[in-house]
Parts: C-alpha cells; sequence; structure tokens
C-alpha cells in the first residue's frame, strides 16, 4: 500500500461529547442523552448523533472509533498524550505527531510554505515541536479565512495592502537599502539578509500566497463548505493538500461544554457537521481521499451522565475512560465501526484504543515506523511512538 502524502487533524479543541457525535446511546435515558436520538447512515447499521446530519450521508468515507480510552482528565495533560501517545513528566516534552510526520516527510516536499501548517490558532497547551525545535515548527496563519481577504502572516498581507503597494515597497526598500559591505563577516550576513528578502518576496508574490486566496474558489463551493471560520479553514486545507502539504491541523475550538452543553455541542456541530462532509467528500471528488489520512478528534469525550442541577444547567465534564475519533482516507476503510462501548457511553466492552494505537496507525499509513527512531538532528534516541498496548494498531480497518 503506498504511503499517505498529508495528513489534515481536525483537533476538536476542549474535547466533544462521544455521546452527541458518533456513539449515541436513544435507550439510555434523558440524563445521558439529553433525551436526543440517533440516525441512521448511508452505512446499514451505522448511525450517529442527529445533531450530524451531513456526515450521516457520507459515512462510507470514514471510520469512527467508539472506544478511544486513555487515564488523563486533565486538558493539558490529555492534549499531550493525544498528540504525542506519552504520559507527560520524564524531563522531556516530545513533539506531536503534526511535527514528526512533517519532518519526516520534509525532504520530499519542494513547496515553498513550511510543511507543517496550522488554521489559524496554536493548540497552545504544550510545545508542540518539543525538542525539536525550530526545525519542525508550523506555520500558524492566524488571520480569518471567512474574511474578504485571508491575511496570513508573512505571507499574505492585510486587506488594503494591493499586489502593486507590495511591489512598491520592495522596490523602495530594494533602492533605499545601498549598504553592502565588500567583504568579511558582515557581507557574509548582508548576502543572507538579500536572500531572506528575495524568499519572502517569492513567497508573498507566488503560488504559495495564492493557496489562501479563497476568492478563488467558485461561490458555490465555499456556499458548501459554510461560511463559518471552521468550513473556510478546511476549504483552504483542501487547498494545502493540493499545494502537497505534509501536514495540516485545522484547531477547532468550543467544545468544553461545562454549562449548558447541548446548546454548545448543537452549535458547534452544525458549522462542523457541514464542513467536514464537504471536505471529505470534496477529497474524494478529486481523488485526493486516497493519499490523505483525515483524522477527527478532541483531548477526551465527556461525562456520560448529565449535569442538570445548578451552575451546570445541563453539562458535562471531563471524560477520557470512553470517547470517540473519525478517521478517514489516506489508507484508512470507510464506513467501520471500531469497538463497542457500554449502554452509557461510559466504559469500552471491546477494542479499547490507547492514543499510541491511534497515532501509531496514522503513522504507519504515512510510511513511519513507529518503533523506528524519530527524526531529529539534535542526537535524542526515543522512538517515535511507546510500545503499542494489547490491542494494536487499527489494522483492522486499513485498506
Amino acid at each position: 500500500m503506498e504511503a499517505a502524502k498529508s495528513v489534515v487533524e481536525i483537533w476538536q479543541w476542549g474535547g466533544p461529547s462521544q455521546l452527541e457525535t458518533f456513539d449515541p446511546k436513544p435507550e439510555a435515558g434523558r440524563d445521558y442523552n439529553g433525551g436526543l436520538k440517533a440516525i441512521p447512515t448511508n452505512v446499514p447499521g451505522m448511525s450517529i448523533h442527529e445533531w450530524w446530519p451531513e456526515l450521516a450521508k457520507c459515512a462510507n468515507l470514514y471510520s469512527v472509533i467508539r472506544t478511544m480510552t486513555h487515564s488523563q482528565f486533565g486538558h493539558e495533560s490529555a492534549a499531550y498524550l493525544m498528540q504525542t501517545g506519552r504520559l507527560p513528566g520524564g524531563g522531556e516534552v516530545c513533539p506531536a505527531i503534526g511535527a514528526v510526520v512533517s519532518l519526516s516527510k520534509k525532504s520530499g516536499y519542494a513547496g515553498d510554505l513550511p510543511p507543517y501548517v496550522i488554521l489559524t490558532r496554536a493548540k497552545g497547551r504544550f510545545s508542540e515541536v518539543g525538542f525539536l525545535g525550530d526545525e519542525a515548527a508550523p506555520l500558524v496563519t492566524g488571520g480569518r479565512p471567512n474574511s474578504a481577504r485571508f491575511a496570513v502572516d508573512g505571507i499574505v498581507p492585510p486587506d488594503g495592502i494591493t499586489e502593486r503597494i507590495s511591489k512598491e515597497r520592495f522596490e523602495l526598500l530594494s533602492a533605499l537599502d545601498t549598504w553592502r559591505p565588500a567583504d568579511g563577516a558582515n557581507a557574509a550576513k548582508a548576502r543572507a539578509f538579500d536572500a531572506a528578502g528575495a524568499e519572502a518576496r517569492r513567497i508573498s508574490e507566488g503560488d504559495a500566497a495564492k493557496v489562501f486566496d479563497l476568492a478563488r474558489e467558485p461561490a458555490e463551493v465555499r456556499d458548501r463548505y459554510g461560511r463559518t471560520e471552521i468550513g473556510q479553514s478546511l476549504l483552504a486545507a483542501r487547498r494545502l493538500v493540493e499545494y502537497g502539504v505534509p501536514y495540516v491541523t485545522v484547531n477547532v475550538q468550543g467544545w468544553d461544554s461545562h454549562k449548558r452543553h447541548f446548546e454548545t455541542m448543537k452549535r458547534r456541530s452544525n458549522d462542523t457537521d457541514r464542513a467536514v462532509a464537504a471536505f471529505l467528500t470534496d477529497l474524494a471528488d478529486r481523488k485526493l481521499l486516497a493519499s490523505t489520512v483525515v483524522w477527527m478528534s478532541g483531548e477526551f469525550g465527556r461525562t456520560p451522565k448529565v449535569g442538570w442541577e445548578a451552575p451546570w444547567n445541563g453539562g458535562r465534564g471531563h471524560y477520557a475512560r470512553c470517547f470517540s475519533a473519525l478517521v478517514a482516507g489516506g489508507g484508512f476503510k470507510g464506513g467501520c465501526i471500531v469497538g463497542e462501548s457500554d449502554e452509557t457511553a461510559s466504559k469500552p466492552l471491546s477494542r479499547p484504543v490507547a492514543p499510541q494505537d491511534f497515532l501509531g496507525s496514522i503513522y504507519e499509513l504515512c510510511g513511519i515506523d513507529p518503533d523506528g527512531p524519530i527524526p531529529n538532528s539534535k542526537g535524542k534516541k526515543m522512538s517515535v511512538l511507546p510500545p503499542q498496548s494489547e490491542a494494536g494498531r487499527l489494522r483492522e480497518i486499513y485498506a
């Protein structure tokens, strides 16, 4: 099987509820399901929560893991575990999967953009690059992809700075910068400075900047993704995959629903459902899904039993013993369910999936040996992941 060329991670920052996404429990009662329902998908026997109707129409493109499980109930430690496959501690900050995949594929990537791009905000829970440092640092775009111009720091200027103005500024800078030392260390520094300026101009005026110009997309395509931050971020992610970027993260915040959980989940689900369904079908239509791993998850799920009393008013807390994730493309089959949870989605009944098994599967499909050394220039001797659990990697859903 040919290795996946790109990975798109849809990170649900804060932890979405497993019951209101991919492991609904319509028979569990209101204290667990809030009185809400499951709906069938286009895959016989596979159902998801009623708030995800668009993803229900394309379930043949993705698989659901219902038995993700680990021991960390705090955001920071859980995010670190889900991103690195390791528990925090030990005096070493290990790199997250995005840093490892992008660095591993860097030598085969010829684009002007960094091989790791994050839309639009960094996760911020820990240093994703860990001991890899600057050589694995991502481009964090900032900006607002749903605005008239998606301004990307250092690549796409903000509104008001046209191509003509940008060109004139570069030319003025060149005209004013007349000092050129003839020899010695200062001459080498001047040449390096000139080279950096030339590279910046090439990127801002070339194809790399055009990747973020979402106005080049037909209006109906933008509408299909949704004119929302996640919708337009995923549209940009598709363009980044077409450009060849090895790893893209779309950081979707707002899932930490301790209070008034159902209002929060419904609002976040509506935008995310539409955007992710459009993204997966668009990749499939463009023959890109087979070479692109897509995964969607948060650091954990939510407590199965609803807290109806004040101050929670229908809230759910952090919960890591059993939660859900979505995987698609890049060598993963579609239309499959991995694992079975109990009647309230409180614990796995079969096929528990640990973070190192989950991440190890993505690494394998990217052609990276999870048991091999982390590629780095600092002489660190450490395997990409710790040993897999007894249940092992997700090979039952490899294509």
